[in-house]
């Protein structure tokens, strides 16, 4: 049986001074008090000067680099472990055409980069780099558009189209991030448009389907069921999600009923079920479990193995967050299966609220930054007496 407690194995490619580093910010960000605070105050401290710190600490920590070429130490650096990197431009919020513009260019740069690399299995985009937040509403809620939103429109289908036709021409698999739900059925036109185009005979195109919501099962049965009938596989990125505070206080607000599973068991029942439904259809599809639960993690290898399916087959992957659940991933890449992690970039002002995020994530998980301090400790502790 797998175990993810070997802290060795988790991390040996760490210093003692990078184990320490991450001690320390683990043990910081554990505190939801000075987390919020950090919010608040960043951006400010950051007009005064002190990037080097957060450079040198929480960018560090969970960031490849300002750059795309930055990334490359980083990505070296995950190779040597059988671990591979999925490029993320990770610059967000943007409203104008020469954002959007400059968006598609970078993201073309990161199919450019991955083509042939070695260690590069993905690259991944987000749609609101390319659209305006409000015209995403527009279209999700099946709005009429008038003349000039529907050219803005054509717009972002067609950049969305030339990344995915980018990608197919380099054989280069890209994710499209799920975001809020609100916007979600823009995005999910998208994808499907693009999975029926480019992913007819091996997949290209991945969607993301978030299971903190009670919706996403019946939603990728029916993708799987369309996809069947048309003759095209389905890209499938499963991950519980990253808005559910800020779903339920629209819920709350707007007065509907939540998209969001009532509590956690929920949700991990939907993804676990997820994996059931994509194992048993294998043959028209691929995936990548973006997940830093052990459990679902487990029950993965378990059904591969059931299913007789090779750890390294490559139409399943398992996925972290660089920075995060190094227990995970790394005791998966010594048993030969595929990893990869999300190695996001960009400049450290227009990450930050990318990394305040990741902040947020673990102070707000029940357990998760927990769980990451007793492993660190843990292997402090082996190196101590070794």
């Amino acid at each position: 049986m797998i175990s993810f407690d070997n802290t060795q194995i988790a991390f040996q490619s760490k210093s003692n001074a990078e184990l320490s580093r991450s001690y320390w910010l683990f043990k910081l960000i554990s505190n939801p008090t000075l987390v919020k605070l950090g919010a608040k105050t960043a951006p400010l401290a950051l007009n005064l000067g002190l990037k080097g710190l957060f450079k040198s600490t929480i960018f560090k920590q969970f960031v490849g680099g300002e750059d795309i070429n930055d990334c490359e130490h980083t990505t070296q650096e995950l190779g040597k472990y059988n671990i591979g990197t999925i490029l993320d431009y990770s610059v967000e919020g943007k409203e104008s055409e020469t954002d959007f513009e400059h968006c598609l260019q970078e993201t073309l740069a990161t199919i450019a980069k991955a083509k042939g690399h070695p260690h590069i299995p993905f690259c991944v985009f987000k749609v609101t780099g390319l659209a305006r937040f409000n015209l995403l509403v527009s279209v999700s809620s099946q709005r009429a558009l008038n003349a000039s939103e529907q050219k803005e429109w054509d717009a972002v289908k067609e950049r969305v189209a030339t990344i995915c036709k980018a990608a197919a021409q380099a054989q280069q698999p890209i994710f499209i991030d799920a975001e809020e739900s609100w916007i979600q059925p823009a995005i999910d036109e998208l994808a499907n448009t693009n999975m029926q185009t480019f992913n007819q005979q091996t997949v290209i195109v991945y969607n993301t389907y978030q299971f903190y919501r009670h919706d996403r099962l019946n939603y990728l049965q029916q993708t799987l069921q369309q996809a069947q009938a048309k003759g095209f596989k389905v890209g499938a990125k499963l991950v519980r999600g990253a808005y559910m505070e800020k779903e339920r206080q629209r819920a709350l607000e707007l007065n509907y009923t939540s998209p969001i599973n009532a509590n956690k068991a929920d949700s991990d029942a939907e993804y676990d079920n997820a994996l059931h439904l994509c194992l048993e259809n294998m043959e028209d599809m691929a995936i990548c479990a973006g997940s830093h639960n052990e459990k679902s993690s487990l029950l993965l290898t378990e059904l591969m193995a059931q299913k007789k399916i090779a750890p390294n087959d490559k139409r399943i992957y398992f996925s972290q967050l660089l920075g995060m659940s190094d227990h995970i991933s790394y005791n998966l890449s010594q048993l030969n299966y595929n990893v990869a992690k999300y190695v996001p970039y960009g400049p450290i002002k227009e990450v930050m609220p990318y990394l305040i995020r990741r902040a947020q994530e673990n102070t707000s998980v029940k357990g998760q930054t927990g769980r990451e301090l007793s492993l660190i400790i843990k292997e402090k502790e082996r190196r101590r007496q070794g």
